[in-house]
């Protein structure tokens, strides 16, 4: 059973429920005071987890060391990059650019890590990101009106964010894998990554900049959308790519966790009312066509 395959599978599906959940609130609160707020809820939640269980029990500085550098890099700049994204060009958009985190994660882990595919695995990774573009850049079909759909500002700026989100995730799981690899608990190391993106972002927010402090006051609404979406996204949806870089290869991990946008599709499909396009459809099967391949390897 490719137990650690299946966990980043789970944490792609957690990612595009909550890519759809967020959208409102990130559009409510700014991309900074949201990833905030809900870095913040969710360390609680991390804390009485690992606190109640037990499970800090035989963590290293170094290890923390480590994974506060991932957290960094992955969360505090690649998530905050991401909602910019989100807030600009809307889920579809931006899901197919943070994809891109995929091939780049291959690549680095063969450069850094000696991480090596044979030919199958690099043709699954390939086909994985294939897919997920041509499901996301095609036509988006009767939901092209929908909200979800606006671009706000300039689109060169949206995409420029998202590429350096997907650089920011490949890195940060470039950085966590060996920890993880060395058994670090999955709930641990990600109290470790989002409490230290929390701690920065909230020094971030105490700056006097209007581009941070923009946006409307908290509403009880607002704080249960970003509630949920931090506990699927970021408590289970994390946790499982973690438990996945265990097991699992850098590249692989993050094909299969960045399969988001494909998962999204019946999602928008739910919420916008509207069937999306053949081609998105199209780039859908592809990317099942890649998973499978990952899996046959």
């Amino acid at each position: 059973m490719p137990i650690y395959e299946l966990a980043a599978i789970g944490s792609a599906i957690c990612w595009a429920v909550t890519g759809l959940m967020a959208m409102p609130a990130v559009s409510h609160l700014g991309a900074y005071r949201f990833n905030m707020y809900r870095q913040g809820f969710v360390t609680l939640v991390l804390a009485l987890i690992v606190g109640l269980g037990g499970l800090w029990h035989g963590t290293t500085p170094a290890q923390v060391a480590q994974l506060f550098a991932s957290g960094l890099v992955g969360i505090f700049l690649g998530d905050t990059l991401l909602f910019a994204a989100l807030d600009r060009m809307g889920p579809r958009r931006t899901g197919a650019v943070f994809a891109l985190n995929a091939p780049m994660a291959a690549v680095l882990g063969q450069v850094f890590l000696g991480e090596t595919l044979l030919p199958l695995g690099w043709a699954g990774v390939g086909l994985c990101s294939l897919g997920v573009g041509v499901a996301v850049m095609g036509r988006p079909g009767r939901s092209g009106t929908h909200a979800f759909e606006r671009v706000q500002g300039a689109l060169w700026i949206a995409v420029g964010a998202g590429l350096l989100a997907a650089l920011g995730q490949a890195v940060g799981s470039l950085i966590a894998r060996p920890v993880m690899e060395g058994g670090m608990d999955p709930f641990t190391g990600s109290l470790i990554r989002v409490a230290t993106a929390f701690a920065c972002l909230a020094a971030l927010m105490a700056l006097p900049l209007d581009q941070v402090r923009k946006k409307n006051p908290m509403t009880w609404p607002v704080f249960l959308l970003l509630a949920t979406s931090g506990i699927v996204a970021m408590v289970v949806g994390m946790s499982l790519m973690l438990f996945a870089l265990q097991g699992g290869k850098v590249g692989i991990v993050s094909t299969l966790s960045a399969l988001s946008p494909v998962f999204i599709l019946p999602g928008l499909w739910v919420v916008t009312r509207a069937r999306p396009s053949l081609t998105s459809w199209l780039g859908a099967l592809i990317a099942v066509v890649g998973m499978a391949l990952i899996f046959l390897r």
